[in-house]
């Protein structure tokens, strides 16, 4: 596994109410979902990088209030219609 170091202002910590070891899992976390939301990564992966398990991940993302599916109505309908 790789590991990285971040620099971070240490009224960071005080301004998100947490201590570097919580910060540091609420931005893989953060990450993750994003990278999610943007359809950059899938459900699956993003749980890896967010160090949860996917039932975890889905959680997290109701907390950020991302949408658990990629797809759109329209899109499930079209495939459904498709396997007609």
């Amino acid at each position: 596994m790789t590991q990285l170091t971040l620099d971070m202002p240490d009224e960071v910590f005080a301004t998100m109410h947490k201590d570097p070891a919580e910060f540091t899992n609420e931005l893989r976390v953060a990450a993750a979902v994003k990278w999610y939301e943007l359809e950059l990564i899938s459900q699956g992966r993003a749980a890896e990088i967010a160090g949860l398990t996917r039932a975890e991940f889905i959680t997290a993302l109701g907390r950020y209030k991302v949408c658990p599916f990629q797809y759109t109505a329209e899109e499930v309908f079209a495939e459904l219609a498709d396997a007609d």
